[in-house]
């Protein structure tokens, strides 16, 4: 799950005083945001215009690149609410330490105007996306149990039979077959169906929602419209969990709302975001993994010499696929803080590239070539600090299931056109193909 989740919830505990400025605004007095004191590194840094057009299948977007090489700590105006420009991080030292240090702030965003990737909100106010600890780790235990290694590993006998069990249909309808359709599609649906506890009847209802949200082109009212239906599917599950508990997702916050430990509010909010990232983030950068793998037939034949290599080839397409458009959620700093030899003043937005960092060539020799021998520092595509993907396990193992039952079973497994007619999905924050055919 490497897209940003949605969420909704209450904001973390702190008010300011009456009179005095909000978190992470600038005092009286203060330069505006967007400004730096005279003699501070980036105090006349001009702004990028960041367009974040869609770019060819995989390719890495090359602003990302340029200023990863010239320009680490840079200035960007994103498609909507340009006037109110932010920073943008791309070393991966500069990454981890914006995603990991408490005076920058998710909690700071709510109710604030930063230029941003779409012109609806994604994800809904507060709960973890936009929580600080204390308050986001109190939420997160509410779901710890289930992402341990030992909730991973129960699914996936449930993950192989249904990967299975879609590819038989594949077979049946015959050659040439659209994965996204009969596998990438369906199976991170009915994994995280089956960590949710959703019964089968309900889930073709749920596919088509995430896509609706998750998607930067026109359209708030589908994207409003969607959550709605999710929230309130969702709030009916947790009833029923109340009354009839099980060894499951929703069982365990349902528990969780029982005991007081998290309100309803937000016990919906975590469902709701583990629901639409896992179906929608998983499906998209499983099929851009068979992708590369089918237009890389040096890289298919080596996994299928080695196929013990798998799990170290996963985490390497995990490093090296641009799995998004742009860039997820800023922060905002809540006092003056120097990253990367610019100063950030109080009350200005920064956003941290995964991507960028997970192509810096101070930490990964040759970054652009896809190693599956690489070993040594970890890859950020699962985020980064309190943030950190709760998902990882689960789509690795999601990944390591479909593609190595698509090598066992189709050892002739091939595109079923050009790799350049391969349509890729348009306008959306999440990369990858919108139809995939193969044959065997």
């Amino acid at each position: 799950m490497t897209s940003e989740p949605l969420m909704s919830g209450r904001p973390a505990s702190g008010s300011p005083a009456p009179g005095s400025p909000a978190p992470g605004s600038p005092a009286p007095g203060d330069p505006a945001p967007g400004s730096a004191p005279a003699g501070c590194p980036g105090a006349t840094r001009p702004a990028r215009t960041w367009s974040v057009d869609d770019l060819p299948a995989l390719d890495f977007d090359p602003l990302l690149t340029e200023l990863l090489a010239k320009e680490p700590v840079s200035r960007i105006r994103l498609p909507f609410a340009a006037e109110n420009e932010a920073w943008l991080v791309t070393r991966y030292a500069d990454v981890r330490a914006v995603t990991s240090d408490p005076r920058f702030s998710r909690t700071a965003l709510l109710d604030r105007q930063v230029t941003k990737m779409t012109g609806h909100m994604v994800a809904s106010k507060a709960a973890l996306n936009y929580a600080d600890p204390p308050y986001h780790t109190q939420l997160r235990k509410a779901v710890t149990k289930t992402f341990t290694g030992r909730g991973t590993q129960r699914l996936r006998p449930l993950a192989q039979a249904a990967c299975d069990r879609f590819l038989d249909a594949m077979e049946e309808a015959g050659r040439p077959a659209d994965l996204m359709r009969h596998l990438h599609g369906p199976l991170p649906m009915a994994v995280v169906c089956d960590l949710l506890g959703i019964p089968e009847e309900d889930r073709a209802e749920l596919a088509s929602w995430p896509d609706l949200i998750l998607s930067s082109g026109p359209g708030p009212e589908g994207s409003r419209a969607a959550k709605a239906q999710i929230h309130g599917y969702i709030t009916r599950l947790l009833e029923q969990r109340r009354a009839e508990p099980r060894e499951d997702l929703a069982g365990e916050l349902a528990e969780s709302l029982a005991e007081g430990r998290i309100s309803a509010d937000e016990a919906v909010s975590l469902a709701m975001a583990i629901l639409i990232s896992g179906a929608h983030a998983v499906r998209n950068n499983s099929a851009n993994m068979v992708y590369v793998l089918l237009t890389r037939p040096d890289l298919l034949a080596r996994l299928r010499a080695e196929p013990e290599l798998l799990p170290q080839a996963v985490d390497e397409l995990l490093r090296w696929i641009p799995h998004r458009n742009g860039v997820g959620l800023p922060r905002i700093a809540t006092e003056d803080v120097e990253i990367g030899g610019v100063v950030i003043r109080a009350g200005e937005a920064v956003y941290a590239s995964y991507l960028a960092a997970n192509r810096d060539p101070e930490v990964f020799a040759d970054p652009d070539v896809l190693d599956f021998d690489r070993t040594g520092i970890g890859h950020v595509s699962f985020g980064h600090g309190p943030h950190h993907c709760m998902g990882a396990m689960l789509t690795r193992m999601e990944s390591e299931v479909m593609l190595s039952t698509l090598l066992a079973r189709y050892p002739e497994l091939r595109l079923a056109g050009r790799p350049e007619d391969v349509p890729f999905q348009s306008q959306g924050l999440i990369r990858g193909p919108r139809e995939l055919y193969v044959t065997w």
